[in-house]
């Protein structure tokens, strides 16, 4: 709508994870780092975990084009699974023609053949599972026997666990001990601060094409800041927002009265209780 009316090339605020989008604040800089040097570790479990909104998905799409060109990479989008089901896709995503395993054993015996065929490699296998919160217990817990699955000094498989802060509560349960004590390393996403969600959003508006001055008033930068929490697709949200009301006025900055009319049509977010009581 308005990407012409700013000089932009793209819309810059899609709710769609894109890496070119992705920006190095410094939480989501030290989980990646994290993710690679554990992983080059050859470490068992890692654990991140976010606010809903916070980037995880994204930072999840990052390490599987990080890790492209160096392991082999077996991806779960969605695990609300049973234990079955749960082999099966990952067998499917190892390359493993399941349609030729009779049952579960068949699968688990032609999963561990291909692992030991890819440890051959000196390539390392990482399975990432994304909102690993929605996993079922036994689920999980046929995960954890499933990186029994190794040789006298290889790991066979190693296991990235990205979600929301439910997945904590969910491992604190007695019957979750013997995964919990295998996660070596882990990391909770922050949210943005204000000097990172200015930069955040001339990043992604350097990425749409857009090279004129500052779009966001100081003072609208300070209220999105305030407003969203720091949380990045909240800030995507009200930026996008804010950008259609300056449009729909035919204003080429987008201020503070932009802003608050992006507030107003957006449920999860907030004014400042001074600038309510001053409206």
């Amino acid at each position: 709508m308005y990407e012409s009316h700013f000089g932009l090339q793209e819309a810059p605020f899609a709710l769609t994870p894109n890496t070119r989008y992705f920006l190095r604040a410094r939480s989501h800089s030290d989980a990646l780092e994290l993710l690679l040097v554990a992983l080059r570790e050859r470490e068992g479990f890692i654990k991140i975990t976010g606010e809903v909104g916070t980037g995880k998905t994204l930072l999840c799409r990052l390490l599987l084009n990080e890790l492209e060109q160096d392991a082999h990479t077996a991806y779960i989008p969605n695990p609300h699974l049973t234990p079955d089901t749960l082999y099966e896709a990952v067998a499917e995503e190892l390359g493993v023609d399941v349609a030729r395993c009779a049952n579960t054993h068949q699968i688990l015996k032609a999963l561990n053949e291909r692992l030991i065929a890819l440890a051959m490699e000196q390539r390392p296998v990482v399975l990432v599972i994304d909102e690993a919160q929605a996993m079922p217990e036994e689920t999980i817990e046929a995960l954890r026997l499933l990186t029994n699955l190794e040789t006298e000094s290889t790991r066979l498989l190693q296991v990235v666990l990205f979600g929301q802060p439910e997945l904590d509560e969910l491992l604190k349960r007695d019957s979750m001990r013997q995964l919990r004590q295998r996660i070596t390393f882990q990391y909770r996403l922050a949210p943005l601060d204000r000097v990172s969600v200015a930069q955040y959003l001339r990043h992604r508006l350097a990425q749409a094409g857009y090279n004129g001055g500052d779009l966001f008033a100081p003072a609208a930068l300070r209220l999105i800041s305030r407003s969203s929490g720091g949380i990045p697709r909240l800030v995507n949200i009200i930026a996008h927002k804010s950008m259609l009301s300056a449009w729909g006025r035919g204003d080429r900055q987008v201020g503070r009265s932009h802003v608050i009319q992006a507030i107003r049509d957006t449920d999860s977010a907030h004014l400042p209780n001074l600038l309510v009581r001053w409206l």
